[in-house]
């Protein structure tokens, strides 16, 4: 497997996100429209794709959200990539990059529909915080903080 560092202008990140937002539509149902809005990847700096035999086939990206906090966005493993630890790995990276650009926290939010996530997030340190921002009051949003 190899890891690559770029941005959202990315031809494979914009792929797999194309294929994340597909996965979502059919989670999320008629919820889709509202989170997808927030979703967008026009202008994020920090995309980390995974590749094995030179496909694509995870990624994830990290943006800034206040001057200490990064927000960790689009984290996605293609569904046969699935169950290789491609996402803790992919989030691992990304922490660490945070770390590389000065941030001590990272937070998220992923929807309740998503039980996968949820389970790498808790896994992996992260704890449930008050919605945030957009989400709040969103009851199919969950957010969490970790201290990186």
């Amino acid at each position: 497997m190899k890891l690559i560092r770029t941005n959202s202008k990315d031809t494979d990140f914009i792929a797999l996100v194309k294929l994340l937002d597909a996965d979502l539509t059919i989670r999320d149902g008629e919820d889709h429209a509202f989170f997808a809005q927030f979703s967008t990847i026009d202008s994020i700096k920090h995309v980390i794709i995974a590749y094995k035999n030179n496909i694509p086939v995870a990624c994830g990206a990290i943006k800034p959200f206040n001057t200490t906090t990064v927000e960790i966005k689009r984290i996605y493993t293609r569904e046969q990539n699935r169950r290789q630890g491609l996402a803790a790995i992919i989030l691992t990276e990304l922490e660490g990059w945070a770390i590389e650009l000065g941030y001590t926290f990272a937070v998220l939010e992923t929807g309740t529909k998503q039980p996968e996530s949820i389970a790498l997030y808790n896994k992996s340190g992260y704890y449930i915080i008050p919605n945030y921002a957009q989400y709040q009051g969103v009851e199919n949003s969950n957010c969490f903080k970790k201290k990186l």
